[in-house]
């Protein structure tokens, strides 16, 4: 595995370097005139913790969670004062954990991100479906939110027993997305689980949308060394079948896909914490890109915690971008839109794609992992499985030894990803 990414790494960023992550920060960053900026905050609690789940999480305790909001509030200020102006801001992504655990505090989050952004395209949180109340839902628009994101992983019991889920109610379901309607209902599902089948895909995907969704995601499922669930995927094979056939009935059905694993049945639904040019990561674990740098924060609550509260930022680790490897970022998470713009690289980065990435390409449309329509690079369906294939296995190679590394130490010194 090392050979492969080494190889790939090198020939794509014209360099030996590898990424290098370092125990540094800056106190300020430079977001300033960053255009297409997004936020994200993590709330890392939970009822259950899910034994699937690689997400930094731990299970829910009120004082541990108020204390933990209090920090949350102080780095957004330290990060926010930064800026002389208030900032636009593309959205504000929740995510966890179980956000929804911290509802009576999530006002007090908002209103104080107010202070230093606005935010332009809305608000969405993740749901775990025993959030999915009216009383809950109410709360939220109250609050601002626009899009909601449910993790249902899957509606059939036998993949619920699987992955230690509880049955969901989908009569119940549908009564309170009916009561309290959401700009995106977004719900996330689990494929290539052990002898899961395309009826089995289908029959999650057929009763999203019947129940009140207007936008799904369809994960592969990923077997991360540090997870102790035990679950065998499956195989490539099957895999690549089974994203052909999910892709090609969502295109039977007119839905409309905005990434390699996202479909929906209206226009204005989307729902995407992490996929924009730029963002603003605040609470354990989460991460910020700029146009110079990606930094992670620290895993540990406690440390968390006690690194803002000396009014410090509490970066675990900061990689400082080459050009080609903020190329190369850029590229990998903008082809999972499954379009390429030249025109937007150019933009970003103030050379022409082609003087860059001209050869790989050729050979990207030569194989057929896409085609160029209007100006734009469109992935094939060839294209999406072996972008599913090397994320699935970048993931493994470098999420997987990061994030490893990060659950035990609270800053590490260097990390090295080759």
């Amino acid at each position: 595995m090392n050979l492969k990414t080494d190889l790939a790494r090198i020939w794509l960023t014209r360099s030996l370097k590898p990424f290098v992550f370092k125990n540094e920060y800056d106190e300020n960053l430079r977001f300033h005139g960053i255009d297409e900026l997004g936020l994200y905050v993590h709330i890392p609690f939970c009822k259950h913790v899910c034994d699937f789940c690689p997400y930094c999480k731990t299970r829910y305790d009120q004082d541990t969670c108020d204390r933990y909001i209090d920090a949350l509030i102080s780095e957004i200020h330290i990060v926010g004062r930064q800026s002389p102006n208030k900032r636009k801001v593309t959205s504000l992504y929740f995510g966890g954990g179980t956000p929804a655990l911290a509802i009576d505090r999530l006002g007090e989050v908002i209103l104080e991100i107010r202070k230093h952004f606005d935010i332009t395209e809305g608000i969405g949180i993740e749901l775990h479906p025993d959030n999915v109340k009216v009383s809950v839902l109410r709360k939220l628009k109250e609050l601002g939110f626009t899009k909601i994101c449910i993790g249902i992983q899957s509606f059939l019991p036998k993949y619920q027993e699987i992955l230690g889920r509880k049955a969901v109610d989908k009569e119940a379901l549908a009564y309170v997305l009916e009561q309290v309607p959401f700009e995106t209902v977004s719900m996330d599902f689990i494929f290539a689980l052990p002898d899961q089948t395309f009826e089995d895909l289908k029959s999650d995907i057929d009763d999203a949308f019947a129940l009140g969704a207007n936008h799904v995601a369809v994960y592969p499922f990923i077997d991360f060394t540090f997870t102790p669930s035990g679950v065998e995927g499956a195989a490539n094979k099957e895999k690549r079948k089974l994203l052909d056939q999910l892709t090609m009935y969502c295109k039977e059905k007119g839905y409309k896909r905005d990434s390699i694993w996202t479909f929906s049945n209206s226009e204005d639904a989307h729902y995407s914490s992490m996929t924009r040019d730029n963002f603003l990561g605040f609470g354990v674990s989460a991460t910020t890109l700029l146009k110079d740098q990606f930094k992670i924060n620290t895993f540990d609550i406690d440390a968390y915690c006690k690194r803002v509260d000396e009014k410090k930022l509490p970066t675990a680790m900061t990689l400082r971008f080459t050009q080609r490897q903020r190329m190369v970022y850029y590229l990998f998470w903008t082809a999972y839109s499954t379009n390429v713009d030249p025109e937007r690289f150019r933009k970003f980065f103030g050379v022409p794609l082609k003087k860059k990435y001209g050869f790989e390409l050729l050979v990207a449309r030569f194989l057929g992992f896409c085609k160029l329509q209007n100006g734009i690079y469109k992935m094939t369906l060839k294209g999406a499985f072996y972008y599913h294939y090397f994320e699935n296995f970048y993931t493994l190679a470098y999420i997987d030894k990061m994030w490893s590394v990060l659950r035990k130490e609270a800053f590490p010194k260097k990390i090295e990803l080759k």
